[in-house]
Parts: C-alpha cells; sequence; structure tokens
C-alpha cells in the first residue's frame, strides 16, 4: 500500500527517502513524484537521465504519532526496496510474518486517504485504526497480471503501542498494497513473457507459435530476473488454458541464484535447478526462445544469446536471437507484402507495404474481388496473401477467392437473413491456420461463425458470457486470441477473448443443436470451438468505433469517452495503456488497419480524407479520396 506523493499540493514530513543516484547518494525531502490528474499515457513520460534513480523510503521516527506510521509505511511501499524492509519496520514482529505484500497491487486513482479514528477513546488510548479510501484504476493479481478495475476502495490498518519498546506499530492490515496510479507508473514497467499456444492447428504441425502474456515488473528492482522468475512460474490464470510453457513443472533458478545479468557480450546464462536437469536438446531449445522473446523488449538491446545450465553447472542449450525464430514462430511468419482495402468502385485493391510513398501506385488484386464482379463493402486477406474473403455490397453475402489471375467467386460460402446493412455480415477475419471468422449480426439469429478454411459449413463458435451483439471480429496471428466489439444497449466497448478448441464432437459437448451436415458426418467427429473469459479492454470509452491489432499483445484503437470527442490510442491486451505515444490525430475515423509488424505504417478511412496512412514519424498522408474499409493480412 502507498500513496501518490505531494499530492494536492502538500509535502509531507516523512516522505523523505534516500536516493542512489550514478553520482552518489543524495538526501531528499519527499519521493519522485508526479501528478494525479490525467489518465495513463498523461503521467507515463519519465525525463530518460532519471532512468537508473533508485528511492529509497526511510525507517520509522521515534516516538512518531499513528497518522506518522501510516503515512510512512504507505510512503515505503512504493520506493525501490527490494524486498520491502524499509515497510516491514512499520509492522508489529507478528504483522510482518503475516503480511504478503506480494499477493496483489492495488492502483488507485490518486493516492489513498488515510482517515484516522481513534478507536478506544480515553479508556484506551493504545488502540488506533487508520481507514484508507479511493477510487480503484486496476488491480494487479499475486501473477502481476493486470486488469482494469472500477469502484471504491476502503481497506483497514489497525496499530497498537508496542508493550516494551512504547512506538506505535501496525498489528493488521490487508495483504498486498496499494497505490495512486502515478506512483505505480513510477515503479512499474509492462513486459510480455512468451509461452507456445497449445490447442491450434499449427501446433501439432511441429513448430510451436509463441504468445505473449503481458505482466508488470518493478523497474527498478532487478526487472530481468523478476521477468525470468515469472515466465519460470508459467502462464497467467486468464491465458493458461489455452498455452504451454517448455519449462518442466517446478523449473526455478539454482538455488543460491538471486540475480541474473547479461555479460559483456550480451548473453545471458541461467542456471536452472533439477526439475530442468534432463530436457532434451529440442526442450531445451524451446526454453531458449521463451528467454529471448521475453528479455527482447527489456532493455534497450535486449539479450543476444542465452546459455542455460544444469544444477550441478553444466551446460543445457545455447540459443542466440538469430535462432528463435527457426525454433519458434513469434507473431507475423511473413512479412506483409501489401496493404488493401475497398476503392471507390467497390473492388479489392492493394498497395505496396513497404512503398513510403503518399502517392503510391493502387491496383486491383488479381482475381474475381479485384476485378469487380461483386461489388463489396469489405475484406479479409489470409495471411499468405493467396486468399481473401469480401462481402457484399448490402453485407448479406460472404464470398471467398483466390488472388490469382482468372480465378472466379462462385457462390457465397455464407449469407446472412438480416433485414438491414446493419444487422448482416461484419468485416471477416483470418486466423493463422487459414480459417475464416465473421459474425452474422441478424437480431434473429446473432452468430459468431468459423469457416475452417474458408469453406465448408460454417462452425457456430459458443460465446458464453457475451452480453451484447458482435460489431467487429479480429483474430490474433497466434491464435487463441480475439478481438470484438460489443454492441449493447447503444454503448460499443472492446473485448478481449480467449479460443479455446474441444476436440470432442460440438454435439457431443453442448455445442450447436442443428443437424450434422452430410460433410460433417463424412469428417467424424468436429471440433467445437468457443470464446471463453471475455474481458473489456476499454471501460474508460462508451464508443468504440474500429480497432486492429497493432503487435504481441498491442491493439489500436478508435473511440470516445463519454461526451467527449473521438480519439486514437493503442491499449494492451490487458486493458493497460502501452508506454509510447499516441498515433497523430485524425478525424472522423471509420476504419483502422495496423499490421502485427509494428515497423508497417498505420492505414485508416476517414471520412473526410479517404484513405490515409501514418509512415513512421510523419503525418497522415492521404492515399485516395474515395475508398474504405482498409486492412492488412489477418
Amino acid at each position: 500500500m502507498g500513496p501518490d506523493r505531494e499530492r494536492d499540493g502538500r509535502r509531507r514530513e516523512t516522505a523523505r527517502a534516500v536516493v542512489y543516484a550514478a553520482c552518489g547518494a543524495v538526501l531528499l525531502a519527499g519521493c519522485a513524484s508526479m501528478p494525479d490528474s490525467g489518465d495513463l499515457r498523461g503521467v507515463e513520460s519519465t525525463p530518460r537521465q532519471d532512468a537508473q534513480v533508485r528511492v529509497f523510503a526511510l525507517p520509522p521516527h521515534e516516538n512518531a504519532p499513528p497518522a506518522q506510521i501510516v503515512q510512512g509505511f504507505l510512503e515505503a511501499l512504493t520506493s525501490d526496496d527490494p524486498h520491502y524492509e524499509t515497510a516491514l519496520k512499520y509492522l508489529t514482529p507478528g504483522a510482518a510474518k503475516e503480511w504478503r505484500p506480494d499477493a496483489s497491487t492495488t492502483v488507485l486513482d490518486g493516492g489513498p486517504s488515510a482517515e484516522p479514528v481513534h478507536v478506544g477513546g480515553r479508556d484506551d488510548p493504545d488502540d488506533y485504526t487508520s481507514t484508507l479510501t479511493g477510487g480503484r484504476f486496476a488491480t494487479l493479481d499475486s501473477q502481476q497480471s493486470y486488469e482494469p478495475a472500477d469502484g471504491k476502495y476502503r481497506e483497514t490498518l489497525h496499530l497498537t503501542r508496542e508493550k516494551k519498546s512504547g512506538q506505535w506499530r501496525i498489528d493488521d492490515l490487508p495483504q498486498g498494497i496499494v497505490m495512486g496510479k502515478s506512483d505505480f507508473l513510477r515503479n512499474y514497467t509492462s513486459v510480455n513473457k512468451y509461452y507456445f499456444a497449445s490447442n491450434t492447428p499449427t501446433e501439432s504441425d511441429g513448430q510451436p507459435v509463441s504468445v505473449a502474456d503481458p505482466v508488470y515488473v518493478r523497474k527498478k528492482v532487478d526487472p530481468m530476473t523478476q521477468t525470468v522468475l515469472s515466465l519460470l512460474e508459467g502462464p497467467s490464470r486468464w491465458l493458461g488454458p489455452v498455452v504451454r510453457s517448455s519449462f518442466p513443472t517446478g523449473t526455478a533458478l539454482r538455488k543460491g541464484v538471486t540475480s541474473l545479468t547479461p555479460d559483456d557480450q550480451n548473453r545471458l546464462t541461467v542456471p536452472l535447478n533439477d526439475k530442468a536437469g534432463r530436457v532434451g536438446s529440442a526442450k531445451c531449445t524451446e526454453m531458449a526462445a521463451q528467454l529471448l522473446y521475453t528479455l527482447q523488449d527489456l532493455t534497450p538491446t535486449g539479450v543476444d544469446e542465452v546459455a542455460l545450465q544444469r544444477a550441478n553447472g553444466s551446460q543445457l542449450c545455447v540459443l542466440g536471437k538469430d535462432q528463435a525464430e527457426i525454433v519458434a514462430v513469434r507473431g507475423v511468419v511473413q512479412h506483409p507484402e501489401f496493404q488493401y482495402f475497398i476503392d471507390g468502385k467497390h473492388r479489392l485493391v492493394r498497395v505496396a507495404g513497404d512503398s513510403l510513398e503518399a502517392a503510391a501506385d493502387v491496383t486491383p488484386v488479381p482475381g474475381a474481388l479485384g476485378e469487380g464482379e461483386k461489388q463489396l463493402r469489405s475484406a479479409a486477406v489470409s495471411r499468405d496473401e493467396d486468399s481473401a474473403a469480401g462481402v457484399s455490397l448490402d453485407g448479406t453475402m460472404l464470398y471467398v477467392g483466390s488472388l490469382v489471375s482468372g480465378g472466379s467467386l462462385g457462390e457465397p460460402v455464407l449469407t446472412s437473413e438480416g433485414t438491414t446493412k446493419a444487422d448482416r455480415l461484419t468485416t471477416p477475419s483470418w486466423d493463422g491456420d487459414g480459417d475464416l471468422w465473421v459474425a452474422d449480426r441478424n437480431p434473429e439469429k446473432p452468430r459468431l461463425l468459423l469457416l475452417e478454411k474458408g469453406a465448408g459449413e460454417p462452425l457456430e463458435v459458443r460465446t458464453p458470457g457475451l452480453d451484447g451483439r458482435i460489431e467487429a471480429v479480429r483474430v490474433a496471428a497466434d491464435g487463441v486470441r480475439i478481438a470484438l466489439i460489443v454492441e449493447k444497449d447503444g454503448l460499443r466497448s472492446l473485448y478481449i477473448g480467449r479460443i479455446e478448441r474441444d476436440e470432442r464432437s460440438a454435439a457431443a459437448s453442448g455445442g450447436s443443436s442443428r443437424e450434422k451436415t452430410a460433410a460433417e458426418q463424412r469428417a467424424g467427429e468436429r471440433s467445437a470451438v468457443s470464446v471463453l473469459e471475455l474481458r473489456s479492454v476499454t471501460p474508460q470509452l462508451e464508443e468504440v468505433t474500429a480497432m486492429s491489432w497493432a503487435g504481441d499483445s498491442r491493439l489500436v484503437v478508435v473511440g470516445r469517452e463519454q461526451d467527449g470527442v473521438q480519439q486514437m490510442g493503442y491499449v494492451q491486451v490487458d486493458g493497460s495503456t502501452p508506454v509510447g505515444s499516441a498515433p497523430a490525430a485524425l478525424t472522423g475515423v471509420k476504419g483502422i488497419a495496423a499490421s502485427e509488424d509494428e515497423r508497417l505504417p498505420l492505414v485508416a478511412y476517414s471520412e473526410e480524407d479517404g484513405i490515409v496512412r501514418l509512415l513512421s514519424g510523419s503525418k497522415w498522408q492521404k492515399l485516395v479520396k474515395e475508398g474504405s474499409a482498409p486492412v492488412y493480412p489477418g
């Protein structure tokens, strides 16, 4: 638990800290602080020269009154003390043994307010209670996974005067810690751990697909070692059912190893305990790939090579970062060749993905979807860029065709019976295994559908817990996460769901009640597919207009807050706001496309400007005036 410092312009007496920098030790009358106002993006910028500054709180003063003990304890929890040793000095010995600071972290809009209550009155002057209050903003669980939160925070600290010393100490307190969001941003940084998808067809083909699992670690308390320990402990509860780790259960650092640091060749040696001693070479290189992907963005240069050791010091395996992609897939397998959109003639067209010119050549795609045989309002291109799916102009029919000259469309693979354009098919989305996802918004029968390899009888995807109608669908490259814009009561929110596949037949597992077709009977049992544990990642927005995946664990979102103006920004899959600037402002945005290869430009459809692109370090540039529905492969 800990407050934002100097809240409301006041400097607290107990907010003294020793700050260790490269030049020596300095005594400050207050820990580093940032303003409470504004959102995450407004307070997350920290001067680069402060990166190595570490803040330490002071222990309790002799004969400090209860209010100072409470305040000092809260301040100590926002310091860079690795094991909260200073905070423990504010507790009685019994409370110090029971308290678990790593149980959870509660983030408040501002620092917690401490309301004192003298419980015992004059008859018991040694009994004192302080109630902490504030507005919830987010929480970290025991695995350091982030989740947006709201509502009121109210917890109580109880203090007593120790018999022998006569000093006030806290003897009863809630588990975990609490702090304001600006202190949270100063103390923590987001890191992606990487595991492997366990329930997609690609996994069974040999090369595993990596999946990002974001967590928050304390940025100035040996973040590399923290991150490795978190990776070894396993995936977050939410992601766990659809991923696996190549580290054997129970794998930990070798006894006595407390810190990990790359050598002068940027090689990290990771000594492991006996649980990992007998893994084979293939499994070991997967373990090393997990480490390399996880540590890639933790430092400016990443880690060039990982060496894993057995408990006896012998070498298990060595893997360089240039070899990691041979071991496991991360993100997009192929660099997209083109960006795509629907032109003014309602055809699917494309522009070279590596073109940096504003006036780049726009050409129809090869095949029927680019020839105008059917007028389209939206489309999706497979990740290998060999096929595409297009929704007819009225939203009724879904066609799938090859991106080869002379190819024909044939009959639609799906038809909606919705009575209006808004009640028909959404823009489709291809996953990494070549399956096609689309939602039918027909109010009489709203459904999320999956067409295996873009053909055959659509499989109805189960969506338990879905409260509202799906308005947009985008599947992540890893195939285990899906982003949905869901409308309810006029509000549109962005949700992330977990894709689970059940190898039992849909009928046997309580799936669709429709009768099996002849094709299904020939195929035998068919997997049931579900989207589970949907969670909102934009609780502050009441109208999400468009979204697209923009990295392993990041999306770009267009929306507005209540009574606010439209804005564009990035959001993590856990609902936190990633560090970095938002895209340049653009008005009237109706569609947005980003590649999971973050080096490629954003592409947007604006009512005022048509199709525009945002190149790195530049402003939005107009591509064509007449066009809509931009997409990258996926």
